[in-house]
């Protein structure tokens, strides 16, 4: 029975930490674009490709 008096702050602890977390993320605008990152995904980057990929789509042509 003594443990509870011990997991009781523990768990104060956690949710503080929690709310605080969640309030800093707010605060530093974490939430304001959550549709960016979600369709960002479905469009390719503008990247170069590799010397040894060009020799190999030359060679399937």
């Amino acid at each position: 029975m003594s443990i509870i008096y011990v997991l009781i702050p523990i768990a104060m602890l956690f949710v503080l930490i929690a709310v605080g977390i969640f309030f800093w993320a707010v605060k530093s605008e974490q939430f304001d674009d959550l549709d960016r990152q979600s369709v960002s995904i479905l469009f390719d980057d503008d990247v170069k490709p590799n010397a040894d990929d060009s020799q190999t789509e030359r060679k399937q042509d």
